[in-house]
């Protein structure tokens, strides 16, 4: 869509909102941004856009509204079944997100992964893989770096690597990424999307405008995904932990291999990574699956693999303080990816949990700690719900914190020699914190003043 000279409304003024009125105004749209909190001022939001032009619309927004927008652009944080998004679909008013916003002026290759977990490990990876291949790679999405604001620096002979969640797949119409990939679905935002056919549907959005000359990598071990894999619009590469599949990567004993249905090559031996657990192993297997789709020459690929490093957050060593090790897996924001961070302890660990209430239960996290928690740190608004399915399975070694700087020192206090510190929530940050970055950031701080 052509949006010069167009009237688009942007609905959210954070960092999504803000980036979209950066690239209307670099399109030569005409803006207004709105947010429903009354409590914000307009000073507030104009100082946000930096010279950037928009009316700004505080509060209740004026009857005949939709008569004079042609785009609503919402935020991530704004669900589609919002009274403000019925209101302009009623209107037959298009309603984008960021995502397809910025997809609109992206003139390169695109390279998009979800999943409920990995996904920005994987997303890193393969930014790094295809950045050594190609300069001009972009990597964007939910990892950190808006996709608004670097598409413009996309050209015809550049890479975009996006990051993409369920939130942002909910208003996507035309976006067409070259290679995608879904790494697993399990239960996760249910308070957003409801039910986990919702939830599935949203994420296999990802694939919904490719065909068979574009690449879909699919986890061959998540049932769901196993059962989309003969539906797909795209064609199928697998990826295991468990089994070679008959085109894919898989991991086989030590080794991580590929299949191409002739031939099967070594690709590396998880030994030679840096990246441990078994989670991991799966998000290099997707990484390759998706690089090799990508065109990308295996010798960079075997290379870049070899040289990637944990990402920030996600299973972080932080220090080591009088022989106790502790590990940041902020990132770590629902129970299914906490488990992950759980198996791959190697030492008697105490681990800290709780958070903002997602409607997640926390079963599977709780009976992970067998063999491997020895003491629970719990925090935040979930903490009694965790501790109910705690008494649930006998696990009774558990304490609350009133906030994180308690629970590191409740952690220092109860540690022995030889034991791990894992900060893995299970929840979202939110209600104590801005995001799940500055979580992990107290908790380094909190950490190295030990």
């Amino acid at each position: 869509m052509e949006l010069n000279n167009k009237k688009v409304m942007v609905v959210g003024t954070g960092i999504s909102g803000i980036g979209a009125i950066d690239l209307l105004n670099k399109a030569g749209a005409d803006c207004i941004i709105y947010d429903g909190n009354e409590k914000l001022s307009r000073e507030d939001v104009s100082k946000k856009l930096k010279g950037n032009k928009a009316e700004i619309i505080i509060g209740k927004l004026p009857e005949d509204i939709t008569n004079q927008v042609d785009l609503l652009v919402i935020s991530p944080g704004v669900p589609v079944d919002s009274p403000i998004v019925e209101q302009f679909k009623k209107a037959e008013v298009p309603v984008w997100g960021e995502i397809e916003l910025a997809y609109n002026y992206d003139k390169g290759r695109i390279i998009a992964i979800t999943g409920t977990n990995g996904k920005t490990t994987t997303t890193a990876l393969v930014g790094q893989i295809v950045k050594a291949y190609n300069e001009k790679t972009f990597v964007v999405g939910n990892i950190g770096n808006s996709y608004t604001g670097e598409v413009l620096n996309t050209s015809n002979d550049s890479y975009t690597v996006a990051e993409i969640s369920s939130f942002q797949l909910e208003t996507i119409h035309k976006f067409h990424p070259v290679v995608s990939a879904i790494l697993n679905i399990t239960p996760d935002h249910l308070n957003r999307h409801h039910t986990m056919e919702c939830y599935s549907k949203t994420k296999e959005n990802i694939s919904m405008k490719q065909t068979k000359d574009d690449v879909c990598v699919l986890n061959m071990e998540d049932e769901e995904l196993y059962r989309f894999g003969s539906e797909c619009p795209a064609k199928v590469v697998w990826f295991s932990s468990k089994r070679k599949p008959e085109i894919g990567a898989y991991v086989q004993g030590d080794d991580i291999r590929y299949a191409d249905g002739t031939t099967d090559e070594l690709m590396l031996n998880v030994h030679d990574m840096n990246l441990l657990g078994t989670h991991n192993y799966e998000n290099v297997c997707a990484a390759i699956a998706m690089t090799k789709a990508a065109g990308i020459p295996d010798d960079i690929i075997v290379q870049q693999v070899k040289k990637f490093k944990a990402v920030e957050h996600r299973i972080e060593y932080v220090a080591t303080k009088n022989d106790v090790w502790y590990y940041n897996d902020s990132k770590g924001t629902n129970p299914e990816a906490s488990v992950k961070a759980i198996e791959a302890m190697v030492r008697p660990t105490i681990l800290i949990g709780g958070g903002y209430d997602k409607g997640s239960e926390f079963d599977m996290y709780v009976k992970a700690f067998k063999g491997k928690v020895k003491k629970l740190v719990l925090i935040g608004q979930t903490a009694d719900k965790i501790a109910e399915t705690c008494d649930k399975y006998g696990f009774k070694d558990y304490v609350f914190a009133d906030n994180l700087k308690e629970v590191v020192d409740i952690c220092a206090a109860s540690a022995a020699k030889g034991d791990a510190v894992l900060l893995s929530p299970a929840c979202a940050s939110w209600g104590m914190f801005d995001n799940y970055e500055q979580r992990g950031d107290m908790f380094k701080q909190y950490v190295n003043e030990l």
